[in-house]
């Protein structure tokens, strides 16, 4: 498809503000905005915190998010990740200042979060493009959902 190839940690990508930064977790995408100076914003569960490790697949159960402010490598940790800018040829990016103002003005708030109406691919599509979208809804449907039910048992065993 010609996207480029994931990252390992500790290759450098030139980042641009406004790009759409795709981390491959082990069981889903999470995503983030690059806002400059290293940091990103992203859409974050109570269970998606940057030291967080097998807890993020709990992510999937959450019904509140919050949108946090974090350095890049804190979010990526030691997985994968990309700059994914994907829909640009069919959904024109909004101004870079215009991104970066929104994104930056909804930092510490609590929002509704939903694996498949509001997750944080639909939060930052949002941001770029104006038009909130998630491919990992559907085509990873089943993956996602094997995540869920593993982290749902998970839940179960430590109650």
């Amino acid at each position: 498809l010609g996207l480029p190839q994931p990252q390992p940690l500790g290759i450098l990508v030139e980042l641009k503000p406004g790009d759409l930064i795709e981390i491959f977790r082990s069981c889903y995408q999470h995503w983030a905005i690059y806002v400059g100076d290293g940091k990103v914003v992203h859409l974050a569960p109570p269970c998606e915190h940057p030291m967080d490790g097998v807890a993020s697949v709990l992510a999937a159960l959450s019904d509140r998010a919050y949108v946090k402010k974090d350095w890049l490598e804190d979010v990526v940790r030691k997985d994968r990740y990309r700059v994914n800018n994907k829909h640009d040829e069919t959904h024109p990016p909004l101004p870079v200042s215009k991104i970066v103002r929104r994104a930056e003005e909804l930092v510490g708030r609590e929002m509704p979060y939903n694996l498949t109406s509001h997750n944080c691919e639909h939060f930052v599509m949002e941001l770029r493009y104006g038009v909130a979208m998630s491919d990992q809804v559907g085509v990873r449907g089943k993956d996602r959902a094997s995540c869920q039910s593993m982290a749902q048992r998970r839940k179960h065993r430590k109650e």
